[in-house]
């Protein structure tokens, strides 16, 4: 909390030391210094929805506004909770079907399962649920991984004859 305060009072400090170079700053700041990232779009729609952005001055303060906006962005801390319980509660029945597994309850097993891999559907509808949000590349792939281990797990109960 006392680092934010500080990144704050430096920011704007430095915009009322020097107030022409704060007057500035535009759209061009933004998009060159997102060029240089891994998600351009994401970055540019970010920066560009706080009004602030367009006041920086340099890279340093854009990446600055990015920190602070991410803190504070309520609907992003809620959805990656969201997104982390889900993926606890796959955890949770995979262990589950383990135990399943080893006292030859098949069916649960393979009910078990089934919930593991539609866990994180409920993390990407969370996402749809905030315009403005992107669903993050890595967990799309990590979703689709997840869904095919599972996949392959229920092949084999299935071939288990249960």
């Amino acid at each position: 909390m006392g680092f934010s305060w500080f990144l704050l009072l430096v920011t704007l400090s430095f915009q009322l030391i020097n107030p022409t170079l704060s007057a500035n700053g535009n759209s061009d700041l933004i998009q060159q210094t997102c060029k240089n990232t891994k998600y351009y779009d994401l970055c540019v729609s970010s920066l560009k929805s706080d009004s602030s952005s367009l006041k920086a001055d340099s890279k340093l303060g854009l990446a600055l506004i990015m920190i602070l906006s991410v803190k504070n962005d309520t609907a992003v801390r809620k959805v990656m909770k969201e997104c982390a319980d889900k993926y606890a509660f796959a955890n949770d029945a995979l262990q589950n079907s383990v135990q399943d597994l080893s006292t030859e309850l098949y069916d649960y097993a393979y009910m078990h399962v089934m919930a593991a891999a539609d866990y994180p559907n409920a993390c990407r509808n969370a996402f749809k649920r905030y315009p403005g949000l992107v669903y993050p590349q890595e967990l799309a792939v990590r979703e689709e991984a997840l869904k095919h281990i599972c996949d392959v797990v229920l092949g084999i109960i299935d071939a288990l004859g249960f």
